[in-house]
């Protein structure tokens, strides 16, 4: 019998953590989230320090999201069906030899190789993150403990990505580019070993079937599902807008706001801030409506743009930031807990890949779009489309979504409605992280 949206929503944050399977899947999140920080900061660092350019840098960055926006579809169908606790840990070994391999690069340097290995590696990491959420799944909807569990997992995310950077950047300058390299290597070693001793990681209930008709299933399956349909395309179209100012960021504080360097770190730890916070308030308000969730935060997001592109100092940049990271926080885990109730048990690995991909895909558009629109302009109004976009995807996406969904939901085989656990919208997230700061967990 599958749980409903109502007994998904877990009583104490506690609950997950009793069970060692979870309890390791979550202590792996933490470190999964460090070691990514510390990884692309000195891969950003080697890069540049070896060629001097910025478009080797930005072709690193978006190796490191096409590529893996493409190859997770087939990858995630073609690692679904083992056991998942050979599989999982196989895949973060993986990991730990292609980070070995970059820091061999670190001495006999080849762009070609380096970008070629960090985006097959991105693609890993993606793949292990989908079959993750699909045991979380199977592990935690028996026993109505799953939001309970996603908040858990984003807290320890979220607690990894704003603390990584700054510990990524002592590392770096304090050992150099290699050393780090190497250290992230060893972190996914600890990933492997915490999750094969993490006990039975039960199966998701993957469909047989060969590649290419796995890969296609999924993609019938959310075309089918009409909720879920409109809810991938919104996120596909909001999180363009969300990164459409993350390259542009630095001039924003350096050139408009005249803040310099400072003032660029305390504009990016402004929004850190506010993603802790802002995953503290989903923990804590596990039992409110989705629907409401979801909304606020992603008018918060957007509202905080605007707010940037009209702020007149630092100061206020800064707390426009906070308010917007603070959005930033809730959303994501709510996206994750939305897509995980409307899919169906056989296909929630795919889809969660496919919002995985989407992740990795659409930042690359906005990255383009706010650069090309900065060059052009000035980076307020980057800011100004950035939150105008936002707020028009969310007035665009809502008539569609909003009213009909009890009725839909049940025809198309999802949980009934229950007293306002209903999820109705769901937009990506993305926003003000600095650019190595990752808004999937």
């Amino acid at each position: 019998m599958e749980p409903s949206p109502k007994e998904l929503s877990s009583p104490s944050l506690a609950d997950p953590l009793r069970r060692r399977p979870f309890r390791h899947l979550a202590i792996a999140s933490g470190v999964n989230a460090l070691g990514d920080e510390l990884g692309l900061i000195a891969l950003s660092v080697l890069v540049f320090a070896e060629t001097g350019s910025a478009l080797a840098t930005t072709l690193l960055f978006i190796g490191t999201y096409v590529v893996p926006a493409l190859l997770a579809p087939f990858m995630v169908a073609s690692f679904e069906p083992p056991a998942p606790r050979l599989v999982i840990p196989g895949l973060y070994a993986a990991e730990a030899l292609a980070f070995a391999l970059l820091a061999l690069l670190a001495q006999h340097f080849s762009l070609a190789a380096v970008v070629a290995i960090a985006a097959v590696d991105a693609a890993i990491a993606l793949t292990a993150r989908s079959l993750t959420r699909g045991v979380t799944v199977a592990l935690l909807s028996p026993s109505g403990e799953l939001r309970s569990g996603n908040a858990v997992l984003n807290i320890a995310f979220t607690v990894g990505t704003a603390v990584g950077p700054a510990l990524a950047g002592l590392v770096v300058a304090g050992f150099g580019v290699q050393t780090s390299l190497l250290l992230d290597a060893a972190s996914f070693c600890v990933i492997a070993v915490l999750v094969f001793t993490a006990g039975g990681l039960p199966r998701s209930e993957a469909e047989p079937g060969r590649l290419m008709a796995t890969v296609k299933a999924g993609w019938t399956h959310i075309r089918e599902n009409t909720i879920l349909r409109r809810l991938i395309v919104a996120q596909a179209f909001a999180l363009v807008f969300f990164t459409l100012t993350t390259p542009v960021e630095v001039i924003y504080v350096k050139e408009t706001l005249g803040a310099g360097d400072l003032g660029y770190g305390l504009l990016l730890t402004a929004w850190g801030a506010g993603m802790v916070v802002g995953s503290a308030a989903f923990a804590a308000l596990r039992s409110a409506s989705l629907r409401t969730l979801i909304f606020v935060s992603t008018v918060a997001m957007g509202a905080s743009y605007l707010g940037m592109a009209a702020a007149p100092t630092l100061v206020i940049a800064c707390v426009a930031a906070v308010f917007g990271g603070v959005g930033n926080g809730v959303q994501w885990v709510a996206a994750i807990s939305a897509v995980q109730e409307l899919a169906a048990p056989s296909m929630q690995v795919r889809t969660i890949g496919t919002l995985e991909s989407i992740a990795k895909l659409s930042p690359a558009i906005g990255f383009l779009i706010g650069g090309v629109l900065t060059s052009l302009w000035d980076p307020r109004l980057t800011f100004v489309v950035a939150g105008i976009g936002v707020l028009a995807v969310v007035a665009a996406a809502v008539p569609g979504l909003v009213g009909r969904w009890p009725e839909r939901a049940r025809r198309e085989g999802q949980f009934p409605p229950a007293e306002g656990d209903i999820v109705v919208l769901e937009l990506l997230p993305g926003g003000m992280p600095p650019p190595n700061l990752k808004v999937e967990p």
